[in-house]
């Protein structure tokens, strides 16, 4: 009885190692697909809230943009959590730590950004934003960048922090308005419910079964590289978030959406 359960084991083991490799090859394939849909060596700019977001959230796009040969750019709305320590609910010695973190990160990732942005707005769930003020930074990048593609949250934010939303409440201004520039295309991360937020590559077939305009499926190389940039936010490491980056869906796949 226990050698059967052994070999069940171990069979699903190899299937789950063949999966991964036929997995990892088609991705290979399947970025000459998406190439079509999202141009080949665009300007793309990622907007994120916080500077701990583009390795948690949006690794697997921003690593499948670079496959496509994107010139990618970030923004980032509360990158040195300034206002906290300012205001006593962070101390010093802990916003140079942070600062340190956001360095080797972005040291991590050099390779993959033509620019890095910041901007100092707080840090805090219970700030509300000003959507104009998020809206015109936005516009002012997106000109000056020359940016055709802009890649942020959707109405969820994935995690519901009003950070995260406001991000973008203030692009879809800009599109519904018609403000952007002309070839100008937004993307937004999906959110989706709890379970299938951690329960990693299991999450594929749900996500197949339904639309997106854009997904992103890390390989095992990849999900490494994206590990390392999140542990260089070591600070930010308290332990359900070390259980996210195990079992998050978003350290391997993304599905997105044009607005």
């Amino acid at each position: 009885m226990e050698a059967a359960g052994l070999l069940c084991l171990a069979a699903a083991a190899l299937l789950a190692w063949g999966f991964l490799r036929v997995w990892d090859s088609r991705e290979r394939t399947k970025s000459q697909e998406q190439a079509g849909v999202l141009g080949d060596g665009s300007r793309t700019l990622l907007v994120i809230a916080h500077p701990d977001d583009e390795a948690m959230f949006f690794a697997p796009t921003v690593l499948g943009l670079a496959r496509l040969g994107h010139r990618l750019s970030l923004l980032c709305f509360s990158a040195d959590r300034l206002q906290l320590a300012v205001k006593g609910r962070m101390n010093m010695r802990k916003f140079i730590k942070t600062r340190e973190e956001n360095e080797r990160s972005a040291i991590l990732w050099k390779e993959l950004w033509s620019r890095s942005l910041e901007v100092d707005f707080p840090d805090d769930p219970s700030v509300q934003w000003d959507t104009e003020r998020v809206a015109s930074i936005l516009l002012q990048h997106i000109e000056m960048n020359s940016i055709n593609l802009v890649v942020t949250f959707d109405e969820g934010g994935v995690s519901g922090h009003s950070n995260h939303i406001a991000l973008y409440a203030a692009m879809r201004t800009l599109h519904s308005e018609g403000r952007l520039p002309k070839g100008c295309s937004v993307l937004t991360l999906q959110s989706v419910n709890v379970l299938r937020k951690y329960i990693s590559l299991l999450d594929l077939p749900f996500t197949l079964l339904r639309r997106q305009d854009v997904l992103f499926v890390l390989t095992s190389k990849e999900v490494a590289q994206a590990k390392r940039a999140m542990s260089c936010h070591h600070s930010q490491l308290l332990w359900f978030r070390r259980l996210y980056v195990l079992f998050s869906r978003y350290m391997r796949i993304n599905s997105l959406y044009f607005l």
